[in-house]
C-alpha cells in the first residue's frame, strides 16, 4: 500500500513540475467565453400570453438549468446512464420518449431538484410551446 501511495505521490509532483501549455490565442488578455447555460437568447418582447416559438421559449425560461452544462442537464446525465442509456439523454432535446403532457406536468409540478414554475415564471402559451418543441413522445 505505502508503494502505491508512493507512486502516486511521484506522479502527481512529476505532472506538477510541467509547465503548463499556452493558453490558445483568443484567450490571452480576455475571459472565457461562458458557459453554454449561460448564453441564452433574450426573450422575445410582446405579449407572453400568445408564445408560440418552443425552442425560444424553452431556452429562455429553462436554459439556466436544461442546457448543456446546466445542473438539471448534469443531474439527467447521471440518472439517464445510471438507467443504462447514453449520456446524450441527459439533455432533453435529445429525448424522444418526452410528451407534451409529461412536460407541463413536471414545469408546473415539478420533480427532485426541479421546483415548480408558477404562470409568472413561464405562462400557459410559453408552456404550450415549451411542450410542443419538447414531446416528441407519444
Amino acid at each position: 500500500m505505502k508503494r502505491v501511495l508512493a507512486i502516486a505521490a511521484l506522479a502527481l509532483l512529476a505532472a506538477c513540475n510541467q509547465q503548463e501549455a499556452a493558453p490558445p490565442p483568443q484567450a490571452k488578455g480576455a475571459p472565457p467565453p461562458p458557459p453554454p447555460y449561460q448564453m441564452r437568447p433574450e426573450a422575445a418582447s410582446g405579449n407572453r400570453l400568445t408564445a408560440s416559438d418552443g425552442q425560444r421559449a424553452y431556452e429562455v425560461h429553462c436554459g439556466y438549468c436544461h442546457l448543456t452544462g446546466g445542473m438539471g442537464t448534469n443531474l439527467l446525465t447521471k440518472q439517464r446512464m445510471m438507467a443504462g442509456e447514453p449520456p446524450e439523454n441527459g439533455l432533453l432535446t435529445n429525448r424522444s420518449d418526452l410528451t407534451a403532457d409529461y412536460v407541463r406536468q413536471v414545469v408546473r409540478m415539478g420533480k427532485n431538484a426541479m421546483p415548480q414554475q408558477t404562470k409568472v415564471d413561464i405562462t400557459d402559451a410559453e408552456l404550450d410551446a415549451v411542450a410542443r418543441y419538447l414531446g416528441k413522445g407519444k
